[in-house]
């Protein structure tokens, strides 16, 4: 089971509204071995693309360094799909290499309604997880420039 603040809840949704019709993509950190997602890290669609996405290979390593220098690991890697609903594709479960992240996917094809859903995806294997949206509210990683530009 998935257990996420809603203010990153609110933070994944926000980010793949704003990144539609390209799909939206980043990771939330959380201190290493715990399972507890705690800082937003939105990242840019190197792709941009609305049927495919693609970490910048630079900020990907980036990124890697800074999880190692603060003892962190990636808990939730996040996508968006923007015509299809939350679901791994097979490109997705392809690309999946982190066997202890949860990959949480949100559907930005209906404008009204937020589907957020989360899997374990292990060795092409992939399974369907609960989310338990929790109120207290952890950190929101607001000092990294990685998110997309504004639309």
């Amino acid at each position: 089971m998935l257990q996420i603040d809603q203010e990153i809840v609110d933070a994944i949704v926000a980010h793949a509204r704003r990144d539609h019709p390209d799909e939206a993509c980043g990771v939330v950190a959380g201190p290493a071995g715990s399972d507890r997602p705690q800082r937003f890290i939105p990242m840019l669609n190197a792709a941009r693309s609305p049927t495919f996405y693609e970490f910048d290979s630079q900020d990907l390593l980036r990124l890697y360094r800074e999880l190692d220098d603060r003892d962190e690991e990636p808990v939730v890697i996040y996508h968006s799909h923007t015509a299809t609903e939350a679901y791994p594709s097979r490109t997705d479960i392809s690309l999946a290499m982190e066997p202890g992240a949860h990959y949480v996917l949100v559907s930005t094809r209906e404008p009204d309604t937020t589907d957020l859903r989360s899997y374990r995806i292990v060795d092409g294997a992939v399974t369907e997880e609960e989310v338990r949206v929790l109120p207290t509210l952890q950190a929101v990683d607001t000092s990294t420039e990685r998110e997309a530009p504004q639309r």
